[in-house]
Parts: C-alpha cells; sequence; structure tokens
C-alpha cells in the first residue's frame, strides 16, 4: 500500500490522524490482505477508502516452489513491469526473503539474468516492502498459490514469520537508494515488520555514493560488495559498471564503511569455471583484502542457466575449484564462506531472476 497517497486522502477526507496508524497496524502487523478486514474501521470508511486505495499496488500473477525450502513470485506492477522475488526456507528456522529493488537492471554483467531485459524503473518503498508482505501473510496464515496438490491433500497455514531481508534480487539497490532506504525503516519500524536491523542487507555492485550515504544513516543493517574479480581488468569483464566504480575506488569506500560503522562487509564473489577461480586469483584476492579485518568473503558457485551472453559459455566452477580457492583464503586468514545454493531448478537462485512469465 502506497501510505503516502493514504495520507493525503485520510487529510483530504478530513479524518483524524489515528485513522492512518489503524491501517498501518492492519497491514504491516495484523497482514490483513484486504480492506474488508481492517474492521477496526467502520463499514462505510473501508468501503469509501477502496475506491480510493488499492490494498496493494503489486498483483500476483504467478508462483512456483523450488522443494519445501524455496518459493519464488513472479507481480505485476500497477504500470505492467514484471518482477520477482524469493522466501527461502533455512533448516535452522530462518525465512529470508530476497526482494527486488528495481524492474530489470541497467548493470548488465554477464553473468547474471536479471539484466537481459534491459531496465524498466525503480520501484517505490511501498512496492519493496508489498514483496516482503506477501510472503509474510504467506508464512503466516496463506497457503502458497498454484502448487499442485494430490487429491485430498490440504495445505496448512505454516504459522512462521519472516526472520531477514536481503536486497539480492532484481536491480541495483544503491541506484534506487531513497526508496530502499525508506522500505528499509519499513522493515525495521516496529509499526511496520518489526525486524531488527541486522536482520536486513543490502547488496551493490559498488555504488560508491551509496555505500557513503548508508554509512552516515546510523542504521545497523548488513552491506554487502558484489566483487567477483580480484582486479580490474578482470572485472571490467564480468561487470561493465567497474570502468566507473574500479576496485580500488570501491574498496575505499568499504575502508570508510567500516570506520564509520565498525560493521563486517561481506565481499560477494562468483565463482566461474577458468575465469576467475585460478588458485592465483585467490592470492590476488587475498592480497587485496590483507589487513581489512572486517570483510570476509562469501563464494557463489554460479548457476549455469543464467549466461548473458552464449558466446561465453560460462560454467560454474567445480567443487574442488572452489574448495582449493577458500583453502588459500583461509590459508591468508581470510575468512571464508561457501554460499548454499537454493533455487536453481526454479531459476530462484543468484543471478537467476529475469521476470519470467514462465516459471
Amino acid at each position: 500500500m502506497d501510505f503516502h497517497k493514504l495520507q493525503k486522502t485520510i487529510a483530504e477526507m478530513k479524518l483524524p490522524a489515528f485513522r492512518e496508524s489503524q491501517v498501518r497496524r492492519a497491514y504491516y502487523n495484523e497482514l490483513a490482505g484486504s480492506w474488508d478486514e481492517v474492521t477496526v474501521l467502520p463499514k462505510n470508511l473501508r468501503q469509501e477508502l477502496v475506491e480510493k486505495i488499492i490494498w496493494d499496488s503489486l498483483a500476483p500473477v504467478k508462483e512456483v516452489r523450488g522443494g519445501e525450502d524455496v518459493v519464488k513470485a513472479l507481480f505485476s506492477t500497477e504500470d505492467g513491469w514484471k518482477i520477482e522475488s524469493v522466501l527461502i526456507r533455512h533448516a535452522d528456522g530462518r525465512n529470508t526473503v530476497c526482494v527486488s529493488s528495481q524492474a530489470g537492471c541497467p548493470l548488465g554483467c554477464i553473468f547474471c539474468a536479471t539484466g537481459q531485459g534491459g531496465y524498466k524503473r525503480n520501484l517505490e518503498a511501498h512496492e519493496i516492502a508489498e514483496q516482503a508482505i506477501y510472503f509474510a501473510r504467506m508464512l503466516k496464515n496463506k497457503p502458497p498459490l498454484n502448487l499442485p496438490l494430490l487429491k485430498g491433500e490440504k495445505i496448512e497455514p505454516m504459522g512462521d514469520k519472516i526472520t531477514n531481508i536481503v536486497f539480492m534480487g532484481m536491480g541495483e539497490p544503491m541506484l534506487n537508494y531513497d526508496n530502499v532506504l525508506a522500505a528499509v525503516k519499513i522493515f525495521n519500524d516496529k509499526e511496520g515488520l518489526n525486524l531488527g536491523a541486522r536482520r536486513i542487507s543490502v547488496s551493490t555492485i559498488g555504488i560508491t555514493e551509496g555505500i557513503r550515504k548508508l554509512m552516515k544513516e546510523n542504521l545497523q543493517v548488513n552491506l554487502a560488495l558484489s566483487l567477483h574479480a580480484p582486479n580490474d581488468k578482470l572485472r571490467d569483464e564480468l561487470c561493465p559498471v567497474n570502468k566507473k566504480y574500479p576496485v580500488k575506488k570501491i574498496l575505499s569506500a568499504v575502508d570508510d564503511y567500516i570506520e564509520k560503522t565498525n560493521r563486517r562487509v561481506m565481499i560477494e564473489y562468483i565463482m566461474l569455471e577458468k575465469i576467475n577461480d585460478f588458485p592465483e586469483q585467490a592470492r590476488e584476492l587475498a592480497e587485496l583484502l590483507k589487513g581489512r579485518r572486517l570483510c570476509y568473503v562469501n563464494l557463489i558457485v554460479y548457476n549455469k542457466a543464467i549466461t548473458l551472453d552464449k558466446k561465453l559459455k560460462l560454467s560454474p566452477s567445480s567443487r574442488e575449484r572452489v574448495q582449493e580457492f577458500k583453502a588459500i583464503l583461509e590459508k591468508n586468514n581470510i575468512t571464508v564462506t561457501i554460499r548454499k545454493e537454493f533455487g536453481g531448478a526454479i531459476w530462484a537462485a543468484c543471478g537467476m531472476l529475469k521476470a519470467l512469465d514462465k516459471i
């Protein structure tokens, strides 16, 4: 829901200001699915508001499951653009929602499917928030859409809630900074989803202006940097935006961020066979991060289905190659994790969100 529009409407209708708080509580805390469920409002007022304010601006188009731990949803915006979001249910009880910040993406990284369709527009804060609200309702009491059931089978309410939000879906969050920040505040607000800021992560390709803005916000959100290469020559090939934001410039911003916030920064590194997974590149990455005590590396195995240019024939690094790369970093005192892959079969894993009508 667009609460800025609601505020204006309430003022125009000369309604008391507390009506907005009642609606906000119903929407974010009680996870009501329509105006009809906001029973704290008089029925005639609900009927008036139905005509003036759309409850959800994102329309769910399709939903698909990848086993029991991943659900991907395709949404349509009011102006017809398609975006995707993912719910990941972890074995340890966490429920992470990966939200999109733009319809499409302007960056064109060669290993990411999202940029194939080009950039459409930034998403508004309420459109970002609604992606999480959709899954919050599902976790609370809604069965998934379009899930084939066996004869006589029923879907029981999950009775659960969102624990984490990651801005790692479609688009570059720092190129939509104001709306992303507003969405973060909705997720963090007690009258919003009431998530601790440390449960919210923002990933960037290295937009230095955004990194420096974020460090001044006095928020405890997590920052992730999509680096993917240890030098400018290779990163220029993988991520065209590196020509504007080269490695040294990005890491300078990261250094400032760490000094200001004393927060750890995750360095994301996609593993591409015989492109950026050589032992010498691991050593180069270790040297690049040497002395940056609050940086740690998260290795991501490339999802083969997402090649942007078929001539490149990108392939994921082998398990042995990933382990060797990890061992070299660890030998050089760099903390390393390997990201668990979720949802590759349904195009829901890292770099695979493409807003396909057929999912």
